[in-house]
């Protein structure tokens, strides 16, 4: 439609902003597909990009969405055929990242590519949608911006005038005839390699001093943590007895004990539950799940190495990895600053992804688990390295990887940084896959935006606990767009049983197989170390090639 067409709300829903479904992520992995069958040095990929997100209707999340981000992303990365990209007018979010990773990637240069619309980001981190400079200011999401954050690397010029078809079909004309004949002259398996190494490099911007020179950490092993989240509301009783809500029944309370009432927050917050006093200790003990109804909250990391881990045998990583040490003072807005110095004490951790070696029911393991209770478990810059740099010591070590999610998406505070981590993730998992060993991804509530779009959606057994929220655009965000919410059908037990359909329709879902197993916290080690057993009587023995013993000299050879 042209721009004079566009006049109202209705009109512009019926270009459906170019969002993407789950059927048109379906139809270009087929023609990826039907790519990789041709001839690879005499084909080429051409992407064109014009899009404020991916779909985000219950159509798409009900059919797995976000794994189709995730699993698009990873072709991108492995397809052995020459790719290229262009963002026309608008990239946005994960919508646009599942076809940009390519060999060279162009953008027009009045052309806008971000983690998040600007209105939404003043909406969010700003809390006033009119604070639009602001928003850009974070976001970088101008040309010139990204080009110097290495996100793309090439500017195509635009016509002044918008209508001027032929103008813009000469520039990208040129763009796209460069681009073929530059890359007509590497080899494949270098462009791909070149691929990988743009995404490690993805938030790694500190000039000041080689980046391995930062040490890694590892700690004493952590002892059980077991402390309450720092949102839930405790009850203190300073009378041995309570008269409860049934007539006629009386409970035995402890002297000056602390309980958990069942669904209360702090401030007033109430949730679901079943409004019972659960002892603070039978609360911790059963993994800040209500022993009565069932009724969970969110188990931070401390909670969850306690649920998975061996007592005493995680060992974290990385453990003093932080924003200021990867980022440019510069790019560290004071907004930025202020929210980091709100998380102080609500975790023990010093950012949103703890990393360590453990073991599991004795199993070694490498283990990357979400610590929601900072910044909500975004994935920013320092998650994406440790990421990398945990999946870099399960390879050295030849140990499975197990991953838990439990995020809110990519960090807005970051800009387009934070969302590229979902390309340095997946590139991660890539190179465990390539050297056989076992990723097993757990997914927590709530398992959400880029996290579940990236790495959280390529594990060879998938976990889930029960209730889990899992999708990529949250329910208020679907909400605020106009799409209908039938958030039953985005949890966990729905998406599992829909996951027995992917078997009926593989030419649709590809290598996507949704949730595997539910488990409770109290079965997920168990459950975890089943698949840990499995794989460790199937997989094949690494042998050490033999040494090859040195041949005396003889005085004849010395002759």
């Amino acid at each position: 439609p042209k721009p004079e067409d566009l006049k109202t709300a209705d009109d512009l829903k019926k270009i459906n902003y170019g969002m993407l479904t789950s059927d048109d992520h379906s139809f270009i992995l087929s023609v990826l597909k039907r790519a990789r069958a041709s001839e690879p040095e005499h084909t080429y990929v051409f992407t064109i990009i014009d899009t404020y997100g991916a779909d985000i209707s219950m159509y798409s999340a009900q059919r797995f969405q976000a794994f189709f981000i995730a699993h698009l992303i990873r072709e991108f990365l492995t397809i052995p055929i020459r790719t290229v990209s262009l963002i026309l007018g608008e990239g946005g979010s994960g919508g646009a990242l599942a076809i940009q990773v390519t060999d060279i990637r162009g953008q027009m240069d009045d052309a806008l590519y971000a983690t998040a619309p600007p209105e939404s980001m003043a909406s969010i981190v700003f809390r006033d949608p009119n604070r639009i400079h602001d928003a850009l200011s974070v976001l970088k999401p101008t040309a010139r911006e990204l080009k110097s954050l290495g996100v793309i690397d090439r500017i195509v010029p635009s016509p002044e005038d918008v209508t001027n078809l032929d103008g813009f079909s000469k520039n990208i004309e040129q763009f796209l005839t460069k681009a073929i004949k530059d890359l007509s002259r590497s080899r494949i398996k270098k462009l791909i390699k070149k691929r990988e190494t743009k995404a490690k490099k993805y938030g790694l911007y500190k000039k000041t001093g080689p980046f391995h020179d930062i040490k890694r950490y590892i700690e004493k092993p952590l002892k059980a943590f077991r402390k309450p989240p720092p949102d839930i509301k405790i009850v203190s009783h300073h009378t041995p007895i309570e008269v409860v809500d049934h007539y006629g029944e009386i409970q035995q309370k402890e002297p000056d004990s602390e309980f958990v009432e069942c669904g209360a927050g702090r401030g007033g917050n109430r949730q679901k539950g079943c409004g019972k006093l659960i002892p603070l200790k039978s609360f911790l003990e059963n993994y800040n799940v209500c022993p009565e109804c069932g009724f969970s909250y969110i188990l931070d990391a401390s909670g969850w190495i306690d649920c998975l881990a061996d007592p005493g045998t995680f060992h974290e990583l990385y453990k003093n990895l932080t924003v200021d040490q990867l980022l440019e003072e510069e790019s560290i807005t004071n907004y930025y600053k202020d929210f980091l110095a709100k998380q102080e004490g609500r975790s023990q951790f010093k950012e949103c992804l703890v990393v360590g070696s453990a073991r599991i029911h004795r199993f070694r393991v490498v283990m990357a688990i979400s610590e929601f209770y900072f910044c909500g478990g975004s994935m920013g810059v320092v998650f994406g390295e440790k990421f990398r740099r945990a999946v870099d010591y399960a390879i050295q070590e030849n140990i499975p990887f197990v991953s838990l999610c439990c995020s809110g998406g990519a960090r807005l505070y970051e800009g387009i940084s934070a969302l590229m981590q979902m390309v340095k993730t997946i590139e991660s998992v890539n190179r465990l896959k390539r050297h056989g060993l076992l990723y097993i991804s757990i997914l927590a509530d709530p398992s959400t935006g880029g996290a579940i779009a990236s790495y959280a959606a390529l594990g060879d057994v998938t976990i889930a606990e029960p209730g889990a929220l899992v999708i990529f655009a949250g329910p208020r965000v679907m909400a605020a767009r106009g799409f209908e919410v039938q958030e039953e059908k985005v949890r966990s037990d729905s998406l599992h049983k829909f996951s027995k359909e992917i078997y009926r329709d593989l030419d649709y879902y590809h290598n996507i197989r949704g949730i595997q197993e539910i488990a409770t916290r109290k079965e997920m080690k168990f459950t975890v170390a089943k698949y840990l057993d499995l794989y460790c009587r199937v997989k094949p023995k690494i042998r050490k090639p033999p040494k090859k013993k040195k041949r005396a000299k003889t005085v004849a050879s010395i002759l």
